[in-house]
């Protein structure tokens, strides 16, 4: 799922994502759309068909009331976006418009004895794939007045519409854009997915010097202490070091370019903000984040009690699990000016899988 919404996110036409859900799936949801954009909102519940899950998210959706909605198999991890925006475009001339794939191969029917019985003519036959597009009133109607007529047997959402009168254009697309439901095409996306990515490495590095407090934030943990470390934000000195290591892995600068001391509105912010930020940049290229390593180098407070919350918490943010999240510790023998016990400094790296074309 978190391949799809990437797309959808990163198309500039696209507004508000709803994401339909089983409540059993939410720990997998909230790992795959850990550090999306804040143009997803929160999952609903689906139903015991697909027509019905579509019908919660479109009335969902209903207190905003846009004036269209694309409906889209999360099981189809290799959307494109031109394909969003060419659905989108025919709404100006059409109620619906779909995501098609004219059939190329020759069609059989069978005999009840597994015989062949006839040759079909594929002309003018075409695959429905989604996205599926949709003035979103007449959608909901539709879908709306299914539910009160008892109809649950509609196998896509243009079949709905098509039951409803409305006109829907059939918008030619790939067979790349092909959905994932058996092993087989687990095997093949995985082997899709792993071709085109590469592997990119960033470092950070960050320092703060401890001033007048009671506690001190590291790793998104905050932690008892005789000062606290001074900074703009709350001087988070690891979760910014990571921050820095994944702007540095996907070349977008640093974390002082798009959150400046000089702007206010970062002021006593939670640095898990920023962490945030990078993530979505990383997911936004269509990326992955594969494991992240952050050192602190202080004499004081000691770590290692607080290191598996760090871990957890940076875990959280990055959507990874606790074992991609290395959190260590280290002195410098009294040496320096965290020897001096006069700040605290942190390093970081991070491992992302880009596309290889990026």
């Amino acid at each position: 799922m978190g391949w799809s919404l990437r797309t959808f996110e990163a198309h500039p036409e696209i507004a508000r994502i709803q994401v339909v859900i089983q409540p059993d799936d939410r720990p997998l949801y909230d790992r795959s759309t850990a550090g999306t954009s804040r143009k997803l909102r929160a999952p609903v519940s689906g139903g015991a068909t697909r027509q019905a899950s579509v019908l919660a998210g479109l009335e969902a959706l209903s207190d905003e009331n846009p004036d269209a909605v694309l409906i889209h198999d999360a099981a189809r991890p290799f959307v494109g976006s031109s394909i969003i925006t060419r659905v989108l475009a025919a709404l100006a001339t059409h109620s619906g418009a779909i995501a098609a794939v004219p059939l190329a191969d020759t069609l059989k029917r069978a005999t009840p004895t597994g015989t062949i019985g006839a040759t079909l003519d594929r002309k003018g036959l075409w695959r429905a794939q989604t996205p599926q597009a949709f003035k979103f009133a007449d959608i909901l109607g539709a879908h709306r007045n299914a539910a009160r007529h008892g109809r649950s047997d509609f196998t896509d959402d243009a079949a709905v519409a098509e039951w409803a009168g409305l006109s829907v254009a059939l918008i030619e697309d790939t067979a790349d854009n092909s959905k994932v439901t058996t092993a087989d095409d687990l095997r093949e996306a995985d082997i899709r997915l792993g071709g085109i990515m590469e592997p990119r490495t960033g470092t950070g590095f960050d320092v703060h010097r401890f001033t007048d407090g009671a506690s001190v934030w590291l790793c998104g943990v905050e932690i008892p202490h005789t000062h606290r470390l001074e900074g703009h934000s709350d001087a988070d000195v690891g979760l910014h070091a990571l921050t820095d290591a994944l702007l540095g892995a996907i070349g977008d600068g640093d974390i002082g370019q798009h959150f400046p001391p000089s702007d206010p509105q970062w002021r006593g912010a939670p640095s898990r903000l920023f962490l945030e930020d990078a993530a979505r940049r990383v997911r936004m290229r269509g990326g992955r984040i594969a494991n992240v390593d952050v050192t602190l180098l202080c004499e004081a407070p000691r770590i290692g009690p607080h290191r598996p919350q760090m871990q957890s918490v940076i875990a959280e943010i990055l959507g990874l699990g606790p074992d991609r999240v290395g959190i260590k510790a280290t002195t410098t023998e009294g040496l320096g000016f965290t020897g001096r016990r006069e700040g605290i400094a942190a390093m970081a790296s991070a491992l992302v899988m880009l596309p290889a074309s990026n």
